[in-house]
């Protein structure tokens, strides 16, 4: 069983996620016994650069376009194929995904960036687009400072978990799991207690797969 292990949080030891994603990622490698490899990507220590226009053009080259001549562009190409590569392979990915501003880090969208290729993961048909990445489980760990899941103000204002969904499915990922620690800022009691909860969800997803 090949585990993708991502980070996207900047707080290092101080961040809840982090404590999270490492724990789901023992669950699911220990589920797996002896057989289990772990790649593992921290997105804030060594964040992948956002698309540039240069970098764009040489991702979606136009029919009979050269090879990019700069070499700073053909470092980026590889390191892009590198990323791909562990994506495809992981037969499951666990995703560190905080919510800043309603949304994900800056730095998870530009993982995202980089292995949403047409192609490659996903594809274009008469019928609409296809998913090319399916067969994986996607293990979703969502830290919030507030409490969003069931109001109604959720709808409106989660672009992290609901956008994941979104981009994992159009990737033809249907296997998304989230564990949520919400609340986080409140303290006191009540972080400790959404970290509790998330840790209990996290020793459970040996369980959901029996």
């Amino acid at each position: 069983m090949n585990i993708l292990h991502l980070d996207s949080s900047p707080l290092g030891t101080a961040s809840v996620s982090r404590q999270i994603t490492a724990a789901a990622a023992r669950v699911l490698a220990g589920r797996a016994g002896g057989n289990a490899v772990v790649t593992y990507r921290d997105l804030a220590a060594e964040p992948l650069a956002h698309l540039g226009g240069e970098l764009l053009r040489a991702l979606r080259p136009a029919p009979g376009a050269p090879a990019p001549e700069s070499a700073a562009v053909r470092a980026e190409l590889a390191l892009t194929e590198e990323v791909l590569a562990e994506f495809l392979a992981a037969d499951a990915v666990v995703v560190g995904a905080p919510m800043y501003n309603f949304s994900v880090p800056t730095q998870l969208k530009a993982w995202i960036d980089r292995i949403a290729q047409a192609g490659r993961t996903f594809r274009y048909t008469a019928a609409g687009p296809e998913g090319l990445a399916g067969g994986k489980r996607v293990v979703v760990v969502s830290s919030r400072g507030g409490k969003l899941a069931g109001t109604p103000a959720e709808a409106a204002m989660d672009h992290q978990e609901a956008y994941l969904r979104a981009v994992f499915g159009f990737l033809g990922i249907a296997d998304v799991a989230v564990i949520r620690a919400e609340g986080l800022g409140l303290g006191g009691e009540a972080r400790e207690q959404a970290i509790a909860d998330a840790l209990a969800q996290s020793g459970e997803l040996a369980a959901s797969d029996a």
